[in-house]
């Protein structure tokens, strides 16, 4: 299965607090197990980049420690993102959450792990972007949490 790892992915990962930090766990070390095939993008990188030291850098080793592949901008990502918003998927506001969804949907990944509940990982988003994206050629993505792949097998 191959797997984008949207920003907050990669917190979840170091915030032991959080409900989903063991499984984030699992689902890196799955990773680093050849179990899924992982990307990020250079939007993710982006943001990374705006957390505080040490946490950014812990959180960027983890792209290169697991084998993460990276997917960069282009135009076509932002049209798709332009898209989306045009059609009312998420406002200007949230370019970078469309931009996520976008990236990952044009390089044909099976599915957007995330933990943005309030933008991404929601309903609407879901079938909003998998409608646009049938519309204009891409196949449907799968928007979900890491605990919604993880195989029970794997794990």
């Amino acid at each position: 299965m191959r797997v984008y790892l949207e920003t907050t992915v990669f917190n979840y990962y170091f915030d032991e607090d959080r409900d989903g930090h063991a499984d984030t766990v699992k689902l890196f070390e799955a990773i680093t197990a050849g179990f899924y095939e992982a990307y990020t993008s250079s939007y993710a990188v982006a943001e990374l980049n705006d957390a505080p030291e040490p946490k950014q850098a812990r959180m960027l080793k983890l792209i290169d420690k697991c084998g993460i592949l990276m997917l960069y901008a282009d135009e076509e990502s932002y049209q798709l993102a332009s898209r989306y918003i045009d059609e009312g998927v998420l406002s200007e506001n949230h370019r970078l959450d469309c931009s996520h969804i976008a990236i990952a949907s044009i390089n044909g990944l099976d599915c957007l792990l995330s933990f943005n509940f309030r933008h991404i990982n929601k309903l609407r988003t879901q079938e909003l972007t998998k409608f646009i994206n049938l519309k204009e050629g891409y196949k449907g993505i799968t928007i979900c949490t890491p605990m919604e792949v993880l195989d029970d097998e794997i794990t």
